[in-house]
């Protein structure tokens, strides 16, 4: 099914030209990059539903166009909307590797691991020709300050020369999200992403890299693709996966609206069953749940089945490792400053 296409009238900020692997793209809208003159690039997170604190995100909003995103609200935030401005108009940090060395110079950085990242794909499309995530890692690599990335991008394969130095002598963990194991099932939920095949392809030469990779079992769909789930796990563990993380599908704000709309275009039939199961993990009535220990897993049967499933899953398979902070310790050590030499005349 191809996707519709979406108005997006070119504006006076900088439109891109980028490029995709072949059969992956492009969007039917124009990019559009609005750059962000932010003075600070780490952002807290206190939320006790996620396994780290620190989190980097050279860009906002995101090409990937998945209809499930739970940043999409954020793009509110600067006066976008939700919807296809989140998709096509991408806000990029220019000065992010420049603010990222200010944050750890400064002395109340302890070295803790920064996740890149929070609230976009740090390897979208635009990553291949700005470069900003690359110039970041490679900031985190002079101060050794341990790291994780979280992507659904084939592009992560570029920075394997950094992820195997990071690995060795830093503190490094990948992992690739990935939702389904079915293609054509994937590109209508999200469909600017690398498909699922490109991204087990991914996780195998990662791992033959000697890349610690895992998989993020993310988002969990009730209805749409929890069936999917043993799957994408064995699937990611044969092709070199050792760790496995899953969370439940969050709808916050306008996010309900667009993923409803996506689902109901794209699977018209099966669309009342998918919001019903939904609505099933979330006390019967709601398509989301907000609470903290709640919004990542949801409650009820239903709820309580996925994660029992997902559970026995990664026992069975060995992926029960976890990974977040706590099993990063930090080699944090800043370099020397470079001075002016003077002349001797």
């Amino acid at each position: 099914m191809k996707s519709r296409p979406t108005a997006n009238p070119p504006n006076r900020f900088h439109d891109a030209i980028v490029r995709y692997d072949e059969g992956e793209g492009p969007p039917a809208a124009q990019i559009t990059l609005i750059e962000d003159q932010s003075r600070s690039i780490l952002s807290h997170n206190d939320s006790p539903d996620v396994g780290f604190s620190w989190s980097c995100n050279p860009y906002r909003g995101c090409q990937n166009a998945c209809a499930y995103c739970y940043a999409r609200p954020s793009h509110e935030y600067l006066d976008l909307g939700a919807g296809t401005d989140f998709d096509t108009k991408i806000v990029i940090k220019p000065k992010a590797a420049e603010l990222l060395r200010e944050a750890f110079d400064k002395p109340s950085w302890k070295g803790e691991l920064v996740m890149f990242s929070g609230v976009t794909d740090c390897y979208q499309a635009i990553e291949a020709e700005l470069k900003l995530t690359r110039q970041c890692l490679e900031v985190c690599l002079e101060y050794k300050n341990p790291v994780a990335v979280i992507s659904k991008g084939a592009l992560v394969e570029r920075d394997i020369d950094l992820f195997t130095e990071l690995a060795k002598e830093v503190g490094f963990h990948l992992s690739v999200s990935l939702a389904f194991v079915d293609d054509e099932l994937a590109r209508k939920i999200e469909p600017w992403a690398s498909s699922p095949s490109r991204r087990l392809k991914v996780i195998e030469k990662m791992a033959k890299a000697g890349v610690p990779v895992g998989v993020m079992c993310a988002p969990v769909m009730p209805g749409l693709n929890d069936d999917q789930m043993v799957r994408v796990l064995e699937s990611a563990r044969d092709a070199g996966a050792t760790s496995a993380g899953w969370v439940l599908l969050r709808l916050p704000g306008a996010v309900k609206q667009v993923f409803e709309e996506r689902v109901r275009v794209a699977l018209p039939l099966a669309a009342d069953k998918i919001l019903h199961r939904i609505r099933e993990t979330r006390g019967g009535q709601k398509l989301y749940d907000s609470r903290f220990h709640t919004r990542g897993r949801g409650e009820g049967v239903y709820a309580q089945t996925l994660a029992q499933l997902f559970d026995t899953t990664v026992k069975r398979l060995g992926l029960d490792r976890r990974d977040d902070e706590r099993d990063f310790v930090t080699k944090f050590q800043r370099p020397p400053k470079k001075t002016a030499q003077l002349s001797l005349f």
